[in-house]
């Protein structure tokens, strides 16, 4: 048998990059040989094992054959006269094609090392249009890549949207759309995910509600001159230089997908977008089959912008109102995820990226206030029911008014970020 490292750990090292994980393919060998060396066998659709001491996956050499519509649509092959070059060749990008020999010699048969030098990410082969996941695939290594200047080949494009034109995209189980989407969110230029999939016109297919905020206007004094699908992207790229999680890049996503449903004599101020929002939040979350957490964020963030960027304007009632839907007692984190996006927002439309934003601060205190508001004096009052319930609020809107006061005047004297 004969054992090469191969794809993501040989691109990154020669890319100088960390290697998180390695993967190695095995010419020549059958599972009977492999588990006889102690490898524990795993996956359902082609013969993978699990290394008895580093736990890392090798994978007998393989080729597969289209059998049928999606990702899952194949059938694979393994002998152990099967070459490496044969299992390379069904590989998606040219710099995930190349394989590391035990002595330290890199096998390149389909020139990625030039594309790696050239920074260029290109298909391997005309296989690549047998699996339609590799669209999205393609998108997130861009998404990757893009900060160290590499771009998608031309004729990658023009083979990702033949695949799109197929209709094979429809093909796709939710479960890997989300995976893929969720991983590319979390890459260093998350925007490029959704503009590469927006050139080869796949994100129609896969996210219609973002697809259809292209060339729709919005109010000059408010935003950038850019329509709001550009916004969308730059608000994802702020979010990346912000390091946030992925609750509050989601939420972004979801947040001005109301504006799509603005009538063209509503442009550009789009009244009430967010209440028009919550119906194409719902639907892409349902669609996508996003996590409870995600989906939930996403309304979160249509719902409660507006408030959220109003909310030093907000009197003391309205204030509690606001946390208490917000269930901040109960779920501190929905509040962090929510004034994150919003300031990410925020910064994408301020003329000062680091202007200060102080709603995050209030709104974080204001929720630590109505938290250390004691109920127990009132139960000591004989107050219990619904007049306890009033009592409390009472006094919670009480010590949010002294709180909003003192908060606006030491703002005034020290206005830092």
């Amino acid at each position: 048998m004969d054992i090469y490292l191969v794809g993501g750990a040989v691109r990154d090292e020669l890319l100088g990059l960390p290697v998180k994980e390695k993967d190695w393919v095995v010419v020549g060998g059958t599972p009977e040989a492999l588990q006889a060396s102690g490898f524990k066998p795993v996956g359902n659709d082609f013969p993978v094992f699990l290394h008895p001491q580093t736990g890392e996956e090798y994978a007998l050499a393989r080729t597969e054959r289209k059998s049928g519509h999606g990702h899952g649509g194949f059938v694979f092959h393994t002998a152990p006269d099967i070459t490496l070059e044969q299992d390379l060749i069904r590989r998606d990008l040219t710099i995930n094609a190349m394989a590391q020999a035990p002595d330290g010699s890199i096998i390149d048969p389909f020139n990625g090392r030039a594309d790696l030098e050239a920074k260029v990410l290109r298909h391997v082969s005309d296989a690549f249009a047998e699996d339609p996941l590799r669209v999205l695939r393609v998108a997130r290594f861009a998404a990757r890549y893009y900060s160290l200047g590499f771009r998608v080949a031309e004729e990658t494009v023009q083979m990702m949207t033949r695949i799109t034109l197929s209709g094979e995209l429809r093909h796709l189980v939710a479960e890997r759309v989300w995976k893929e989407t969720s991983r590319a969110l979390m890459e260093k230029s998350p925007q490029i995910f959704f503009r590469t999939l927006h050139d080869c016109g796949a994100l129609a297919d896969l996210f219609p509600e973002l697809a259809d905020l292209d060339g729709i206007p919005q109010a000059p004094d408010h935003h950038p001159t850019v329509d709001v699908l550009t916004h969308q992207w730059r608000c994802l790229a702020q979010a990346a230089r912000q390091n946030l999680p992925l609750t509050p890049r989601y939420a972004l996503l979801c947040h001005d997908l109301g504006k799509s449903m603005t009538t063209p004599d509503g442009w550009p101020d789009h009244r009430n977008h967010e209440r028009r929002g919550e119906t194409p939040a719902r639907e892409m979350s349902e669609r996508l089959k996003a996590p409870k957490e995600m989906a939930d964020a996403g309304m979160t963030m249509v719902r409660w912008q507006v408030q959220v960027h109003r909310a030093l304007k907000l009197r003391p009632p309205a204030l509690l109102h606001l946390l208490r839907t917000l269930d901040v007692l109960r779920r501190p984190r929905r509040l962090k995820f929510l004034v994150d996006a919003c300031e990410a927002d925020f910064r994408t439309c301020a003329a000062d990226p680091k202007a200060p934003f102080p709603q995050r601060e209030f709104l974080i205190g204001a929720a630590e206030i109505i938290r250390t508001v004691d109920v127990a004096g009132l139960r000591e009052a004989g107050l219990n029911g619904p007049a306890l319930g009033r009592a409390l609020d009472d006094k919670r809107v009480r010590a949010l008014k002294e709180y909003k006061k003192e908060f606006q005047e030491q703002w005034q004297q020290d206005p830092s970020p």
